[in-house]
């Protein structure tokens, strides 16, 4: 049995698609803060894209941004719905604003009949993900959520096992991670403060390890969930780089929750941006037949901590087997711009659904509703 689950690392896959650039797709960008800098990075290394507009709220930001990157005749806008207003040739927005303005900018997007590539967090709250959801419907353009994690090749390779029946069926997971010191005021004050944040550690990193277990699993409905969360850290003058950040502070820095899926599957979940230990646990996938077990990283980078073991009994011996660690050809996050670009000239699905991560706001979004309410809540996800 080891063996023929080790054989399955040697078909490994990375082929190279032809671009077709005979047509280019002209491309806007919404927030030209530091995540956008990879956004258009990865956008001019792909030959059928033209960026053509951006947006952005301070004054000189967004021209600042693409003389940069040396872009030139890119017409910039103080606002996202000007950009729309008058750039009709747009094909698609990557949308890197803060997340309390996620919703906003990509409904009001879908609404002029432009593509949107989401960034992580999808948005704040349930809600918020139900009427993006239904813009999209409404719309008929692509909208992909920023989770480039998912090409890598270990994610996929969990995701595999999974779905090969090698663990049988799934009853329990724990997953979460985090960082020891890790609130992330280097980019200013807009991931902290509760007007521009809304959400901290369990949107910024605690969707990536929600999502991985997941997808891994086919996404299946949350029920109920019990949740709980605090900024002790954020709070605090003697931790915080600058007294003034910690009057901010106004987001979760830990939060964790108890969650019902379908299926009979229980999740139990913590992130941190931080604490006082290296980790508050690996990730472990529990199934009647087999166990997986799935290091942590020091910071959500993309892929795993080190070799991931699976736990299984062969000839009635109890065995661990060490799973190779697999080598991602390419960089994550071109990847997932390809594929949202792909998804538009070839007319097929998102490559990040939004049927899918409207699950994982809803998680995040019960867990921050039951912390406040002091109780367990049951999940109720309307029809789109």
């Amino acid at each position: 049995m080891a063996e023929s689950i080790l054989d399955a690392y040697k078909h490994q896959h990375n082929t190279e698609a032809v671009i077709d650039a005979s047509k280019k797709l002209k491309i806007g960008i919404i927030g030209t803060g530091w995540i956008a800098d990879a956004h258009i990075k990865s956008y001019l290394k792909m030959p059928d894209v033209e960026i053509i507009a951006g947006a952005d709220l301070i004054p000189g930001k967004a021209d600042a941004f693409f003389e940069k990157h040396g872009i030139k005749n890119v017409r910039t806008y103080l606002s996202h719905t000007e950009m729309l207003e008058n750039e009709p040739e747009l094909d698609a927005v990557s949308v890197c604003t803060y997340n309390m303005t996620h919703a906003v900018c990509t409904i009001d997007s879908l609404n002029k009949g432009v593509n949107v590539l989401l960034e992580k967090p999808m948005c704040v709250t349930l809600d918020e993900a139900v009427e993006i959801c239904r813009a999209e419907k409404k719309s008929g353009k692509v909208l992909s959520i920023g989770f480039q994690p998912r090409f890598d090749e270990n994610m996929k390779m969990i995701k595999r096992l999974v779905e090969s029946g090698t663990l049988g069926d799934i009853y329990y997971i724990q997953t979460g991670g985090g960082r020891r010191r890790g609130i992330p005021t280097p980019f200013g004050t807009t991931f902290i403060e509760k007007e521009t944040g809304g959400i901290g550690a369990i949107g910024d990193i605690g969707c990536y390890s929600l999502d991985m277990v997941l997808n891994a699993i086919g996404y299946p409905k949350p029920l109920t969930v019990s949740g709980y969360k605090c900024d002790f850290f954020g709070k605090n003058p003697e931790y915080m780089p600058c007294p003034e950040y910690a009057e901010k502070f106004g987001v979760d820095d830990f939060a964790a929750g108890f969650v019902r899926l379908e299926g009979g599957i229980v999740l139990d979940f913590r992130i941190a941006w931080a604490m006082h230990v290296d980790t508050p646990g690996d990730t472990i996938i529990f199934g009647k037949k087999a166990a997986l077990r799935i290091p942590s990283t020091d910071c959500w980078n993309g892929t795993v901590g080190g070799n991931m073991v699976l736990y299984h009994d062969v000839c009635g011996t109890q065995t661990e087997t060490k799973l190779p660690i697999l080598e991602t050809k390419g960089n994550l996050f071109d990847m997932k711009v390809r594929s949202f670009l792909d998804a538009i000239k070839n007319g097929t699905p998102a490559p990040i659904p939004s049927s899918q991560i409207i699950y994982n706001q809803a998680i995040i979004d019960g867990i921050c509703r039951s912390a406040e309410l002091g109780h367990e809540i049951e999940i109720d996800i309307p029809e789109i």
